[in-house]
């Protein structure tokens, strides 16, 4: 068995346990995973505190609901979609909606360059700027499914799992989230556009 393979058999286990009343089996996924949790909502709510919150809310609801976990997909995945949910509430109360921070957005494929002069720096960060005034201006639905897929980094499926759509509406989703992105970019410039390339993958 790879290491996926043994990873998701050793999850399985500790609910296998957490659910026979093993409550420090459920312990050690908090373990596991509350740190990539918490980083993942940070990304979502731009706030420490909340996404603080937000994790605790995750595991707590996630350990109310253990026993309709099926395991068709992985427990994290699962357990994302819980705090995607918890984080999505959290965000609709908030106003104003709050843009992705810059070292968020530069941590991307939009604006990653190894071989980056200094001279370069400047327009590169009114890039960022520009690309986090255009975000605010998305559909909630558009901003969501940017995160996942461009800084959380997440494959298809696992997007279709937390967002309960069909992969073919990611696809379609993504696609309309970035034409959506790049005509609130050229409209913030006019005719003119930033030397700023959206992921295609």
């Amino acid at each position: 068995m790879n290491e996926t393979g043994d990873k998701l058999q050793a999850d399985q286990e500790l609910i296998q346990q957490t659910l026979d009343g093993n409550t420090e089996a459920f312990g050690q996924l908090v373990h596991r995973y509350q740190q990539r949790l918490y980083n993942g909502l940070v990304h979502m709510l731009q706030d420490a505190a909340e996404a603080e919150d937000a994790t605790q809310e995750a595991f707590v609801l996630a350990l109310t609901k253990l026993d309709s976990f099926r395991g068709n997909s992985a427990f994290f995945t699962w357990l994302y979609r819980i705090a995607f949910n918890a984080a999505v509430s959290r965000m609709r109360k908030r106003r104003p909606v709050v843009s992705l921070q810059r070292e968020l957005i530069e941590g991307t494929s939009w604006f990653r360059n190894e071989a980056e002069q200094p001279e370069d720096r400047m327009k590169r960060e009114e890039d960022v700027q520009l690309v986090q005034s255009a975000l605010q201006q998305l559909i909630e639905e558009h901003r969501a499914i940017l995160v996942l897929r461009e800084i959380e980094e997440m494959s298809y499926e696992q997007i279709s799992e937390i967002l309960d759509l069909p992969i073919g509406t990611v696809r379609s989703r993504l696609h309309r989230a970035r034409l959506q992105l790049k005509q609130e970019i050229e409209s913030l410039v006019g005719e003119g556009s930033p030397s700023t390339t959206i992921s295609k993958k």
